[in-house]
């Protein structure tokens, strides 16, 4: 009876969630809010995130080919591990940015004085995930191209002081971690670090350079920052095929386990942020909780299978013929969501419709707040 209420009360929010993203957008793309609620909004991640940073990479981790983007805007394939839009692109029409935000290859002149994306397919808290996929660009090697950004915007802006009061005002995304389990921890036969470290101590190790690294980025001037936890990642088509369920599981248990372990470092990691740095917030996003409810209560059919053929790494196939109705899936090639689920998870992730989808706040009110 208590799962039954849960699950109506999950759809409930995700129906209310639905209708509100439908009424901002409206009001958005007319014009109606005028400025965005933030002066810019910098993008830090992995293929969730990113939006054309490994096009030009050596690597086959990359998808500048159908039929990718066969949803997004003018039909065609930017980069983006999606059939449409990624939960980074929403969020950005959710702040009320008209042009979605550029990704650091592509970007130049004064388009940067509103935001970059830094993400990277295949990319890590640790340099070497990931690797095997060929070249990608890891969290250190973004805050790097973020300094570049900060020059950039320096000579534009002619003033460091302008500069840096700009930068103050922006919102910074980080959402990173899941290769570090995917394409490391869980892959013994290429990478060492299951045998070096227990979950427990893993999870330890990536806090630990992931809060040398969110340091990083607050004396870069970030001042307004979401961070973003790890999904259900144990439930994806790829790791279900690649690892393997145990115990009549429809999951791969050990996987979201690890990155439960994970996700509760980084809420300890906010709350020592907040309290270190009276300047600044810091918030942390519950994509774990907000993946794990029933998507058949909202419309989606089918569970654990991509919408697309895929092939052995987990993409689709090149021209490959994906599935008709999108919107019934939740998977669009074996690892990364449709856009539909896209809409809830931005949604979600912008006003926090049951208290545990945001911690402290959520990225609405992180964006309004004043400091």
């Amino acid at each position: 009876m208590a799962r039954n209420k849960n699950i109506i009360c999950l759809h409930e929010a995700m129906i209310f969630a639905m209708s509100i993203l439908s009424y901002i957008l409206l009001q958005n793309f007319n014009g109606v809010n005028g400025d965005p609620q933030v002066t810019c909004f910098f993008i830090f991640g992995d293929s969730l995130a990113d939006n054309g940073n490994n096009n030009p990479l050596p690597t086959l981790a990359k998808v500048n080919y159908r039929p990718y983007g066969i949803d997004f805007p003018g039909g065609t394939p930017t980069g983006r591990f999606s059939n449409g839009r990624t939960s980074v692109d929403i969020l950005g029409q959710l702040l009320g940015f008209e042009d979605f935000i550029p990704p650091f290859a592509t970007a130049r002149g004064d388009v940067i004085l509103k935001g970059v994306n830094y993400a990277s397919g295949a990319a890590g808290i640790r340099d070497e995930s990931g690797q095997q996929l060929g070249a990608r660009i890891s969290l250190d090697r973004q805050l790097n191209n973020h300094q570049v950004t900060i020059l950039r915007i320096n000579s534009i802006l002619r003033n460091t002081i302008s500069a840096q009061d700009h930068l103050k005002k922006c919102l910074y995304y980080v959402g990173i971690g899941s290769n570090d389990y995917l394409n490391n921890y869980f892959m013994p036969r290429l990478y060492p670090t299951s045998r070096i470290y227990t979950p427990e101590q893993y999870a330890g190790i990536l806090i630990n350079q992931y809060q040398d690294q969110i340091l990083r980025l607050y004396n870069y001037g970030a001042r307004k920052v979401a961070l973003i936890g790890l999904g259900p990642i144990g439930c994806i088509p790829y790791a279900i095929s690649s690892i393997g369920t145990s115990n009549g599981s429809l999951c791969v248990d050990k996987v979201n386990q690890a990155v439960q372990l994970f996700n509760q470092k980084l809420v300890s990691l906010v709350d020592q942020l907040n309290s270190n740095f009276s300047d600044a917030k810091f918030i942390y996003v519950n994509s774990f909780g907000i993946g794990s409810g029933d998507p058949t209560s909202v419309g989606f059919t089918v569970l654990n299978a991509s919408c697309c053929p895929s092939n052995t790494i987990g993409q689709c196939i090149p021209f490959g013929t994906p599935c008709e109705n999108r919107k019934l899936y939740v998977f669009w090639d074996s690892i990364h969501p449709t856009e539909a689920v896209n809409v809830f998870t931005a949604t979600r992730s912008y006003n926090a419709f049951l208290p545990s989808d945001t911690y402290p706040i959520d990225i609405n009110q992180l964006a309004q707040l004043k400091l």
